[in-house]
């Protein structure tokens, strides 16, 4: 592979803000919903959609995107096409009467629609800060499990909050990193289902989205 292959592999989105470096997202997979307006800001509309992600275990995942009406024509069906997107994973609070729900999502800066079925990428890179005390359990068969929240900077002063999984070997690591430990990470997104209890009689289905964590590196200030 050539130096410009690495450096664009690398890469991993165009956008014609600021490149931030430290929060990149890679996929490709097929849409499975149209475009939801979502928002305007300075004239400019944002709209949501969801896609799926094969995983090899052949179970799927399906992201929220949120894209410009600029970036792509939102008018069109591009319902059980295939996409590649390039961009961030961002988060905001959404705020109600009875709590704060973290929302997340894939910011695309570059998106393709292909002209056929290609093979599934979802992978996500991380730079960034651990802003809370990071929590590890085992599951009850044994596996161990640490959760991260990383704090990553973005332009204009904002972070964006990322629940991250950490898993076995890299789960008892993150256990022992303190709150503002500096962290790059590389994984997937993934959506996970569970069940939250809202009284002692009742419970709500809820879905989480999360970077499954495949490698940490830990980096000294």
């Amino acid at each position: 592979m050539s130096n410009d292959q690495q450096r664009g592999d690398k890469t991993l989105y165009d956008t014609t803000e600021r490149i931030i470096e430290n929060n990149q997202v890679h996929l490709r997979g097929k849409m499975v919903t149209g475009f939801s307006f979502s928002h305007e800001l300075l004239g400019e509309g944002f709209y949501t959609a969801q896609v799926t992600v094969d995983r090899l275990s052949e179970v799927t995942d399906t992201i929220p995107i949120m894209v410009s009406e600029r970036l792509i024509d939102v008018t069109q069906d591009y319902i059980g096409k295939y996409v590649e997107i390039r961009g961030q994973f961002r988060s905001y609070n959404q705020y109600n009467e009875e709590h704060n729900r973290l929302i997340l999502h894939v910011f695309a800066t570059k998106m393709e629609i292909l002209e056929e079925e290609d093979y599934p990428i979802n992978k996500i890179y991380l730079d960034g800060y651990i802003c809370k005390p990071t929590v590890y359990r085992k599951t009850p068969l044994g596996r161990e499990i640490s959760d991260v929240l990383l704090a990553v900077n973005r332009s204009y002063h904002k972070s964006d909050y990322i629940p991250c999984i950490c898993w076995g070997r890299n789960a008892r690591y993150a256990s022992s990193l303190e709150v503002s430990s500096h962290l790059q990470m590389e994984g997937r997104i993934q959506r996970r289902e569970y069940s939250k209890r809202i009284s002692e009689t009742e419970t709500e289905s809820r879905t989480a989205y999360e970077v499954s964590v495949g490698s940490m590196k830990l980096l000294e200030e």
